[in-house]
């Protein structure tokens, strides 16, 4: 299989915008969709709309069939070790704020601790800041350094028998470094502390298998991963998910009510509550079946090629500041570049650029906090999926080069 006939199955690059031919670099904030992605959700939606885990007519078994089918594939893809222990959510944000509830409500104290890092989307900031807020507890951050790699070694002062859990990301949204979370994992457990990893862009990127790297939680969206919008996936281990309050109560996620009590369902459904997103979860099957086909060789070589190049690029400009330059090999970082550009607003290029058919992504990238670190308002970022080719790369540079000349 090559690059063009992954590009056949997504519908969306065959497209024009302004009369250009489409180049979508904004991959990092979501993928388009596989074609079989299209069908199943269509597929679900079309045939067999029924609400799930309820009623007993043929429509309703095929929906819960599609939805639990999906579950069985996210379990593979992770390598869980059981079923139970990948919860469906709206996406990432739900999975962490899920996590951050609920784990606080049965583990948090008044003068606990909660350690996060300074590459964190706000989705890894704000349900912990809450929670501590709720609890009475103290949020605590590991920096990092001028290239955008988490100072890991200060994790060792921070970490204290007061700490409850940490929570980092797999690879930031901004810089795109792999981050040594297999690492900070064997740190905190020494502690006997938990670890949930952010993996929005990890799951992307990286072959996940979590009990080699042994974290407490896991979570993703299935709209980077090419699967429908509001289609998200919380890994936990068993011991905890069983020992966590439900996060909502309603449908299906009860075992007996009555006026004096309630029961809860067993995992996954005790974290399951009302009518759940059927249709979307369903196609995280076919997303995963897609990304299988990318292991080949050649498809692999191929996307690495198009990162050394922007990267080359980028890096070398005078005019550009990239941030989360590798200190090492480029393999330590994805297709992944967020840059500014000296005397340049980066929403000014943004427009430009879309001008010329070219979608990337302008902005906070939803990391306030780092970009305080580095001292600016807003970065532009290029992320390249296994769909894009080098011609779009090579485009794009000779774009940016040309709305610079512009706006200098």
């Amino acid at each position: 299989m090559n690059i063009n006939d992954i590009r056949t199955m997504f519908p969306a690059l065959s497209r024009k915008v302004y009369g250009k031919d489409l180049v979508y670099f904004d991959n990092a904030a979501t993928s388009q969709r596989v074609q079989t992605v299209l069908d199943e959700w269509y597929r679900v939606s079309a045939e067999s709309n029924a609400n799930i885990h309820r009623a007993v007519h043929r429509l309703a078994d095929e929906a819960t069939q599609a939805y639990e089918q999906a579950r069985d594939a996210v379990k593979g893809f992770l390598n869980a070790q059981v079923r139970e222990e990948i919860i469906f959510t709206s996406g990432t944000t739900a999975a962490i704020n899920l996590v951050a509830f609920s784990f606080g409500e049965a583990y948090v104290t008044e003068g606990d601790e909660v350690i996060v890092t300074e590459a964190e989307h706000h989705s890894n900031i704000v349900p912990w800041q809450m929670m501590c807020k709720r609890k009475g507890a103290v949020l605590k951050v590991i920096p990092v350094d001028d290239n955008g790699y988490l100072k890991v070694e200060m994790l060792d002062e921070l970490l204290t028998d007061r700490t409850k859990i940490v929570a980092c990301t797999h690879i930031s949204n901004v810089l795109g470094i792999i981050n040594p979370v297999k690492e900070i994992i064997r740190k905190c457990h020494a502690m006997n502390v938990p670890v949930l990893v952010d993996g929005a862009q990890g799951a992307v990127h990286c072959k996940v298998d979590v009990q080699d790297m042994d974290c407490d939680f896991y979570v993703f969206s299935g709209h980077k991963l090419y699967a429908a919008t509001g289609t998200g996936v919380l890994y936990g281990k068993k011991k905890w998910l069983d020992a966590m309050p439900p996060y909502m109560c309603g449908g299906e996620m009860v075992g007996t009510v009555t006026f004096a009590e309630t029961t809860y369902a067993p995992l996954p459904m005790k974290f399951e509550a009302g009518t759940q997103n059927f249709a979307s979860a369903a196609t995280l099957k076919q997303a995963i079946e897609f990304i299988n086909l990318l292991n080949d060789n050649e498809l692999v070589k191929y996307n690495e090629e198009i990162r050394d190049y922007l990267l080359e690029v980028l890096s070398n400009d005078e005019r550009i500041r990239l941030y989360g330059v590798p200190r090492g090999t480029s393999e330590e970082k994805i297709p992944l570049f967020s840059f500014t550009v000296n005397g340049i607003h980066h929403e000014d290029l943004a427009l430009i650029l879309d001008k010329m058919g070219i979608a990337v992504r302008s902005g906070q990238m939803c990391a306030e906090p780092l970009m305080d670190r580095f001292g600016v308002t807003g970065m532009l970022r290029v992320s390249v999926a296994p769909y894009n080719t080098m011609e779009e790369a090579e485009y794009f540079v000779k774009c940016l080069n040309r709305a610079i000349d512009m706006l200098m």
